[in-house]
């Protein structure tokens, strides 16, 4: 059964979120792009990812600000706007302190959060992102400014078409079976319009927070699979070699996102590999 949402004031927007477990901590789980904080649920083979965080934690699910469950504001707002939304999620479900998990688009914010805020979080994990997502010439592993402004384009004109969703959820999960893979569309679709999507990605081209990688102070775990796009992968490699003792970990499997066929992970990698 799925969990119902809950909301959390932050200012005067609502926060959707779910809370899933009751071990002995507390596990934020801040999702990329678009996410719903029901329909997550009901995606068997997601759903089983997620309940085997929940297995040992208080694992809370959250919907950013603008997409899924959460209230719908005009354009998209900043890191610290977004970050903000985390400290209110943590305050409405009595968390002091937890463990940040940010996933895709949500890594750039969890290290903000974690390096603005160290006396709340206790860990953190970053899983399949990177601390910008346009190319820079010290930053070669991304698209170009043009190449990623054609692909928003290209998401505006076809979401929800059935070619999109094939599309997307063959990037993020190819392993998915042929239930999870329906489940995941509709996951996807029903968590933004295409308006609400494209705003969220303008806003993450224009993300940078390099700057602050030495300043996390939590123990972090970098992890992605080994089948994702270069750009996650080298973006996941640049974190870990610049946040301080953090280990990197490529687990075995195709796609974005863990599925039935992450089989094993490799030998872990330090930050200094």
């Amino acid at each position: 059964m799925a969990p119902q949402a809950r909301y959390a004031r932050s200012g005067e927007v609502n926060i959707a979120y779910t809370v899933v477990g009751d071990g002995p901590i507390d596990l934020v789980y801040i999702q990329g792009w678009v996410s719903h904080a029901e329909l997550a649920w009901r995606v068997p083979a997601y759903a089983d990812f997620l309940n085997g965080l929940a297995s040992f934690s208080r694992f809370i699910f959250l919907d950013k600000r603008g997409v899924g469950m959460s209230d719908r504001v005009e354009g998209a707002p900043s890191l610290e706007t977004r970050m903000d939304d985390v400290r209110a999620v943590m305050d409405a479900v009595g968390s002091p302190r937890a463990a940040i998990m940010g996933v895709s688009e949500g890594v750039p914010m969890s290290i903000l959060f974690a390096a603005t805020h160290p006396e709340r979080v206790s860990a953190l994990v970053l899983q399949a992102g990177a601390p910008r997502f346009v190319w820079a010439p010290d930053y070669p592993f991304s698209p170009t400014a043009d190449e990623y402004d054609r692909e928003v384009r290209h998401t505006v004109d076809s979401w929800g078409s059935p070619e999109f969703l094939e599309e997307a959820v063959g990037m993020m999960a190819p392993n998915y079976d042929e239930e999870s893979r329906r489940g995941f569309a509709d996951y996807i679709r029903l968590s933004a319009t295409p308006g609400a999507a494209a705003a969220l990605d303008y806003m993450n081209r224009d993300i940078d927070v390099r700057h602050v990688l030495t300043a996390v102070r939590a123990p972090t775990l970098v992890v992605t699979l080994t089948g994702d796009s270069e750009e996650i992968v080298q973006g996941c490699r640049y974190m870990a070699e610049r946040i301080p003792n953090a280990l990197f970990v490529e687990v075995e499997g195709e796609g974005h996102i863990p599925g039935p066929a992450t089989s094993g992970v490799s030998s872990p990698r330090s930050s200094s590999s």
